[in-house]
């Protein structure tokens, strides 16, 4: 089939798009994937009896413990489409827990977010002369970050929390003394109604209550300074000229570099504020525990690596995903052994669901997979009462792993990620 141009020349007519590309979903349809998703969770949590699925709490806490997973997914964003990776996003974490927790108890929970930013941005900077000025392998620089984060820390809280005045408030050489809260604000008059609808446990509209009121209440200020850094990112990165240029590097900086940009400075930037944001990350730990403590990030800067891979090197995508590792998270911190059973229900429906998908759309190999995965899981749910302990501590770690596994196959990294570049020098 083909249509006529003005000069008369045949050409083809434009193809409807097949499964080869990936499709865009508008609003209605994710608004009604949002509300499949939701009506599934209430069946769940109605055929187990298990309220702590979608209670405000649990919801809340999934927010909180969701926001450094996703300032440090959204710092190995800005690293990776420069086309620098950063194993070392843990390492700035440590550094942004250590500097939060050392300028916020003595000067409240706002300077203390900044010096976070600030710890976090140095480490994000040293990446970056050893990754681009001196071309040494980024894994390997990574990994010395997180190790020389983690000694300079230990070493400095002995010198600046287990003296002086940070003794006498209760420091020691592993935890600083004790920051103020960070403010919070809830919803006027909302977030109490949500509460009494939450209360009746009604099919679908308690369930819904409580989400809605786990996001709109006692909600920290630093949780919206994180959701508009998401949004800010989106539109620097896809909706500007200097996000187009710090992309190219990571696509082809010989290309960007024939444009005239600047592919060292531009790296540079990127691996600064990808040093900010995980140390950002790291601060809100410390804001969202009133303190400083030697292990606190507990490999969450790992996780949010992992939830940008989930996330394809996008920032919704990221965000998405950390918001799934930080609900594992929050039932397995508030002993949800029940929850986490449920959960191989939910999950058996939903992989159930995809190996069909799947199967229409001929992945006949993955849809046996998901299908036995599907029939295992729907067999531990009926056979078994309850969780071990030790399953659901490491729920959060599994998730990730199984996460990475089932979306691996749809990941488009950046060309030029993890390869040394030299200026002048040709593809």
């Amino acid at each position: 089939m083909s249509t006529v141009t003005r000069a008369g020349a045949a050409t083809p007519a434009k193809q409807p798009r097949t499964g080869g590309g990936r499709r865009r979903l508008g609003l209605p349809q994710v608004l009604l994937l949002v509300a499949a998703g939701l009506l599934l969770l209430s069946a769940v949590r109605a055929l187990t009896d298990t309220t702590n699925l979608t209670a405000s709490a649990q919801i809340g806490g999934a927010l909180a413990l969701a926001v450094p997973i996703g300032l440090a997914g959204l710092g190995g964003l800005w690293a990776e489409r420069s086309g620098v990776i950063n194993i070392g996003l843990e390492g700035m974490m440590i550094l942004g827990t250590f500097f939060a927790g050392w300028i916020g108890w003595q000067h409240g929970p706002w300077a203390g977010a900044l010096a976070g930013v600030i710890g976090g941005a140095l480490g994000g900077l040293v990446h970056a002369m050893a990754t681009v000025t001196f071309g040494v392998d980024h894994i390997v620089s990574g990994v010395a970050i997180n190790i020389l984060a983690l000694g300079t820390t230990q070493y400095l809280a002995k010198i600046f929390f287990a003296d002086g005045d940070a003794l006498a408030a209760g420091g020691t050489d592993k935890q600083s003394p004790q920051v103020d809260d960070m403010h919070t604000f809830s919803v006027p008059g909302l977030s109490d109604w949500l509460g009494d609808l939450e209360e009746k446990h009604w099919f679908f509209l308690s369930d819904a209550a409580g989400i809605l009121r786990g996001l709109t209440h006692d909600v920290s200020y630093l949780i919206l300074v994180a959701a508009a850094l998401f949004v800010l990112t989106y539109f620097v990165l896809w909706r500007s000229a200097f996000g187009l240029r710090l992309r190219s590097c990571g696509e082809n900086p010989v290309a960007a570099e024939s444009l005239g940009v600047n592919v060292y400075l531009y790296k540079y930037a990127a691996l600064a504020v990808s040093g900010a944001l995980a140390g950002l990350g790291g601060a809100f730990l410390v804001t969202f525990t009133h303190i400083y403590l030697e292990g606190q990030t507990g490999g969450r800067g790992y996780i949010g690596l992992a939830s940008m891979i989930f996330g394809n090197w996008r920032p919704g995508g990221t965000a998405m995903a950390a918001g799934l590792f930080g609900f594992t998270d929050s039932l397995q911190l508030r002993g949800g052994g029940e929850a986490v059973h449920a959960l191989f229900l939910l999950l058996a429906v939903l992989l159930a669901a995809y190996a069909v998908w799947k199967y229409v759309h001929g992945g006949a190999r993955a849809a046996i997979a998901a299908g036995v995965a599907a029939v295992l899981l729907g067999v531990v749910y009926a056979t078994t009462d309850a969780v071990p302990r030790e399953v659901v501590e490491a729920t959060p770690y599994v998730t990730t792993l199984v996460v990475l596994a089932v979306f691996a196959q749809r990941l488009r990294v950046p060309k030029w990620i993890g390869r040394r570049y030299r200026r002048g020098e040709s593809t």
